[in-house]
């Protein structure tokens, strides 16, 4: 049994005994203020191995576990100390001690793994009590997401998210982009839940689709117009880049027509002022003598006419039509390229003229994943990440929390 006064209150605090308590502060209304020091001997300099001058002493409060029912702050007096040699590249440095929390950090190291621990266990409980989170849903959005790099070789890992595409909800987060992922949780939904969802949609991706033609063979699928679009302004820019080195014979300067010419080329062609297009169309005759961008340019422009189709049998007609002349051999072999891609894609690409849902709602459910990420400044547990993504962006009722007991 302890009875000095300082051991006693060092046991209490618990930070070992490198750790001297100093005081102990008590405001009414107000957290417990505990004022500690390290116990440690003086340093040597890290980089000329030279004796340190005192510098002075940063306070830094941190918040702590509570202890008898009050919430703690534990305030560090952290030593300051400096090199006397001036060539040394060292100014001064401040003492640290990561047992008791790591530079810049806001909570205790203890405090912070306590809160690891009860995020993922009330927010496990949380998520799985608000069934309602997930019900109604009507239009199924997929999405892939780099969720953080791995090893030496800072290999990606990657996620799928599983998105309300008419709520923008985040409904779930499974780990790898293939199709085996989305389709092991969607076949882990109630046969009713399925039936309700009508819309698919998705960028244009091959495993997605497998996996909703696996899943939700009754869903329609819809291709995201953002993605289409991007795919003809990519198809510009391929046929830009290959004509200036067909012309010049290298890429080019920044005063080369088709160089200044790029930004014009992706922006809609109704949206360009006189003045713009005028340097549009004189750029072009500058720099593309056969007329390859030119026809490019035009092929992107009828492509995002037909998202002003209002009627959807017309609009398939002319994508239809549209598919079916970009594979002519007469033009360059990156029309033709994307000529086989809207013929696989036509369906889902004009199902957007029935259903008039895109993917926007689950790039915006994304940013808010990658949000907790950069919060975190970063996060390798694909459990810890999914459940702080899911309580952030999945829209759950709060209100279930005060009638909880997490297992």
């Amino acid at each position: 049994m302890e009875s000095d006064p300082t051991r006693v209150n060092e046991l209490l605090v618990g930070l070992g005994a490198d750790v001297e308590v100093v005081s102990v502060g008590d405001e009414p209304g107000r957290p417990l203020r505990v004022l500690v020091r390290l116990r440690s001997p003086r340093p040597v300099c890290g980089s000329c191995g030279g004796q340190v001058w005192s510098s002075g002493v940063r306070r830094v409060e941190l918040v702590d576990l509570g202890a008898f029912g009050r919430p703690v702050r534990l305030v560090l007096a952290k030593r300051r100390w400096r090199c006397p040699n001036g060539d040394c590249a060292v100014g001064t440095f401040t003492e640290q001690s990561p047992e008791i929390a790591p530079p810049r950090a806001r909570l205790t190291s203890r405090a912070a793994r306590r809160a690891t621990r009860r995020v993922r266990r009330w927010g496990t409980a949380l998520l799985a009590a608000d069934r309602g989170r997930i019900d109604g849903v009507t239009a199924l959005g997929l999405d892939e997401i780099l969720m953080w790099r791995h090893g030496k070789y800072r290999r990606k890992r990657w996620g799928t998210t599983i998105v309300d595409a008419r709520r923008g909800i985040l409904l779930d987060i499974v780990a790898g982009r293939t199709a085996n992922p989305a389709i092991k949780w969607l076949g882990a939904s109630t046969p009713q839940w399925r039936r309700a969802v009508r819309w698919a949609v998705m960028d244009l991706s091959g495993p997605y689709r497998k996996a909703f033609d696996t899943a939700l063979a009754h869903a329609r699928q819809v291709a995201d117009p953002f993605h289409v679009v991007r795919l003809g302004n990519q198809m510009v820019d391929e046929v830009r880049r290959r004509v200036q080195n067909d012309t010049l014979g290298g890429r080019g300067t920044k005063n080369g027509p088709l160089y200044r010419v790029r930004k014009l080329l992706t922006m809609a062609h109704e949206r360009l002022s006189t003045d713009s297009d005028a340097k549009l169309r004189g750029l072009l005759a500058a720099g593309d003598p056969r007329g390859e961008l030119r026809d490019a340019w035009h092929a992107k422009e009828t492509l995002r006419q037909t998202y002003q189709i209002p009627s959807h049998r017309l609009a398939r007609r002319a994508l239809d039509a549209l598919a079916l002349d970009l594979r002519d051999p007469a033009w360059s072999p990156e029309m033709n390229r994307l000529g086989r891609t809207l013929g696989r894609w036509r369906t889902q690409i004009a199902n957007w003229h029935l259903s008039r849902v895109t993917n926007g709602p689950t790039e915006a459910a994304n940013n808010l994943a990658k949000l907790i990420k950069r919060n975190a400044s970063g996060l390798t547990n694909f459990g810890h990440y999914r459940i702080r993504a899911l309580l952030y962006a999945g829209k759950p009722d709060w209100t279930l929390l005060n009638t909880l007991t997490p297992p």
